[in-house]
């Protein structure tokens, strides 16, 4: 009894091995055959069956062999969406572009270009990455909707440039925040100011005014003697700003709370230098020379990629 029931049990996996081995043979044969009609057909077939792996084997083979002929623009179609379907973006988007180059005038041209931009969209990383693809995908989608304003597409791709752009805000934001976090007071007040001014529609703004008045505030603080007096008054025209555009604002009290010190501050400083003898004003002009001539115009290399 027990060994009829092996037999059985050894006769099935027999069976449906060699059923597999049949359905790869067939496969494989006709991947190696000259029939480019059937693999044609086939690849089509597997395709719409969702059997996108191998579909994409069959149009790769065919992808050079029908350039030139009439099949060849549906067979870029089929191949671009395959390797969308994979979600090989990289591969789907050069594919989705190549259609579109050959094949500018196809009533498909508009639907694959918009992929070709979606795409890019999809391979755009969290915003603590390289944003190189986001930048890519706002230009691939701001040129399709420069092409087809009237597409019904274009207001979809509005809403995908909208969303590229709050993750370049937000990347913004967080670098300049590690700039302040990590005690780089300059670096942090420049990239406040840099964020506000490539996105002055921001909704980090409030804050970001307010963190670089906290910036400028510390980078006084921490400065040499001779540059303190300057850039505490900057940091009280910041908070000047800052109250008059935000007279609501939660920060308001902390920002009135930093132009106050600042004001102090300066007091202390003009004290203190006139307190300096002699060599410690000959120091402290040898030190501001040197700060001066240290380079600038660049942030440091401390971002969040």
């Amino acid at each position: 009894m027990f060994k009829n029931k092996r037999l059985i049990i050894w006769a099935s996996v027999l069976l449906f091995s060699s059923g597999m081995l049949a359905c790869k043979s067939k496969f494989e044969k006709l991947k190696a055959s000259n029939d480019n009609v059937a693999k044609y057909r086939e690849a089509i077939n597997l395709y719409n069956n969702k059997k996108y792996s191998k579909a994409s084997i069959l149009f790769e083979d065919l992808s050079n062999k029908y350039r030139g002929r009439p099949e060849n623009e549906e067979l870029l179609y089929y191949y671009a969406y395959t390797n969308y379907r994979l979600r090989d973006y990289t591969s789907a988007r050069f594919h989705f572009k190549n259609f579109t180059d050959q094949y500018p005038q196809s009533q498909r041209a508009e639907e694959c270009r918009f992929m070709g931009a979606y795409c890019f969209y999809l391979e755009s990383p969290v915003y603590t990455l390289d944003q190189d693809n986001t930048l890519k995908a706002i230009e691939s989608l701001q040129l399709f909707i420069n092409l087809y304003p009237k597409s019904d597409r274009a207001e979809e791709a509005a809403k995908f440039i909208q969303d590229l752009r709050d993750k370049l805000e937000r990347k913004a934001f967080a670098n300049a925040r590690l700039y302040l976090d990590v005690g780089d007071y300059k670096a942090a007040v420049i990239a406040f100011q840099n964020g506000l001014r490539d996105y002055p529609d921001i909704k980090f703004a409030e804050e970001m005014e307010f963190m670089a008045i906290k910036a400028q505030y510390l980078y006084a603080k921490n400065s040499l003697l001779q540059s303190q007096e300057n850039r505490y008054v900057e940091a009280v025209e910041f908070a000047d700003h800052f109250i008059e555009n935000y007279p609501e604002s939660k920060f308001k009290r902390d920002a009135e709370g930093l132009k106050k010190d600042s004001q102090r501050d300066i007091e202390s400083v003009k004290k203190l230098i006139a307190s300096l003898t002699p060599s410690q004003k000959k120091k402290e002009k040898e030190q501001l020379e040197d700060e001066n001539n240290s380079p600038r115009g660049s942030l440091p290399q401390q971002t969040l990629q």
